[in-house]
C-alpha cells in the first residue's frame, strides 16, 4: 500500500478534464432571461403596476421603456407627482424642467428697461 503524504489525496485531475462555467456566460444568459421576464411581466413600484416595452435598435439591440399608466406611451422615466402622488410620464403629469421655466425671464426684464 502506498503511503499518503501531506497534500497527496490520490489522482490529481486536470483543469481540462473539468466542466467550465464562466461568470461572463452566466451573466449573459441571465440577462436574456431577465429581459424576457421583464417584457412579459409587470413591475410593481410604490403600489402601482407598470408595464415594460422595448424597441429594437438599428444594431440589433433592445432598449427598454416603461409604459405610462395614463397615455400608454413608452417613456424612459416615470414620475410620482409631489402633490397629487399620481404616477405617470412628464407630459401626463404636466411637469416642466427648471431651466425651461425661467428661460426668457431675464431677456424679458432687460427689454422692459
Amino acid at each position: 500500500m502506498k503511503t499518503i503524504k501531506g497534500n497527496d489525496y490520490g489522482k490529481r485531475y486536470l483543469v481540462e478534464d473539468c466542466k467550465k462555467i464562466r461568470i461572463d456566460e452566466v451573466v449573459k444568459k441571465s440577462k436574456k432571461q431577465i429581459l424576457e421576464s421583464l417584457l412579459h411581466g409587470v413591475i410593481e413600484l410604490d403600489g402601482v403596476s407598470l408595464g415594460v416595452t422595448s424597441h429594437t435598435l438599428h444594431n440589433g439591440g433592445r432598449r427598454l421603456f416603461f409604459e405610462c399608466i395614463k397615455c400608454k406611451l413608452p417613456c424612459g422615466i416615470i414620475y410620482k407627482h409631489p402633490v397629487t402622488s399620481q404616477i405617470g410620464c412628464r407630459k401626463c403629469l404636466h411637469l416642466d424642467y427648471r431651466s425651461r421655466r425661467y428661460k426668457g425671464m431675464i431677456e424679458n426684464n432687460l427689454e422692459k428697461r
